[in-house]
């Protein structure tokens, strides 16, 4: 179930929910808490990378860096579409709502491999962010967005971004977002070449919130639901608190099974 060629890699797994204002920026900053203490229960350790907070509560986008043994390999069951239905804290008509996040997991690169970012468009910006580094990042613009745009090697013109906040100096946050930023590229790259072996279409994470790959019912009833497996699960307090073993295994089995 671990056998792919970056499996063994650390992950960076970033939130960003969908249309729907304070309730799918909650909904985000849940699932944030619901991977980092899966992270913490299996023995990862985690690094909040980025973080933009919600005008009213919840988040706006979020990356967190999990480094561990297949920290990638088995978090890479998680990119997709997650759905939550429940009935809303921020309706005062005690209304259900339908929220939508999307999760996407990339491995990290490091020394061993190379990724050329020559031929293409880089763009550095710099702003002014809320990190942990105090006052000091409320006066300097230590934020850091790297924007890249250029062809990948089948010839698609695509523009990556990737940006680090909570460092405590614009340097440092440089030196983060870069990595974040060529461990995209190279997740594309090897999106390719898993296509072009299965002669299928490229299976690029295009997020569409239509295709959820996992539903979270709070009320009427308590079920979350993966739709790729039909793994169903009632004690949904336990997923939200980082249970998500059943789901993992689930979907990594299928895809060995796929694959063989």
């Amino acid at each position: 179930m671990l056998s792919g060629p970056d499996d063994h890699r650390d992950a960076i797994l970033t939130l960003n929910p969908g249309a729907g204002g304070t309730e799918s920026q909650d909904w985000a900053s849940m699932l944030l808490r619901m991977y980092s203490r899966w992270a913490e229960q299996n023995g990862f350790e985690t690094e909040l990378l980025e973080y933009q907070p919600g005008e009213v509560a919840g988040l706006k986008s979020a990356s967190l860096r999990v480094e561990g043994q297949h920290a990638y390999g088995y978090l890479r069951a998680e990119t997709g579409v997650h759905r939550l239905v429940r009935i809303s804290p921020f309706d005062s008509g005690g209304r259900r709502h339908t929220s939508f996040c999307s999760v996407f997991v990339y491995p990290e690169i490091d020394d061993s491999i190379e990724v050329d970012i020559s031929q293409g468009e880089l763009e550095l910006q710099t702003f002014r962010s809320g990190g942990k580094g105090g006052q000091n990042v409320n006066k300097l613009d230590t934020g850091v967005r790297y924007v890249w745009e250029g062809p990948l090697s089948n010839g698609e013109e695509v523009k990556v971004t990737a940006e680090c906040t909570e460092e405590r100096s614009q340097l440092q946050n440089r030196e983060r977002a870069m990595t974040m930023l060529k461990s995209r590229i190279y997740q594309l790259e090897q999106e390719i070449q898993e296509a072009e072996r299965n002669k299928l279409e490229s299976q690029k994470k295009k997020i569409e919130w239509g295709s959820q790959i996992r539903s979270y019912v709070f009320q009427p009833y308590t079920m979350v639901n993966d739709h790729r497996t039909e793994t169903k699960v009632t004690d949904v307090d336990a997923v939200m608190d980082g249970d998500l073993d059943e789901f993992i295994k689930a979907y990594l089995l299928q895809q060995a099974h796929e694959d063989a």
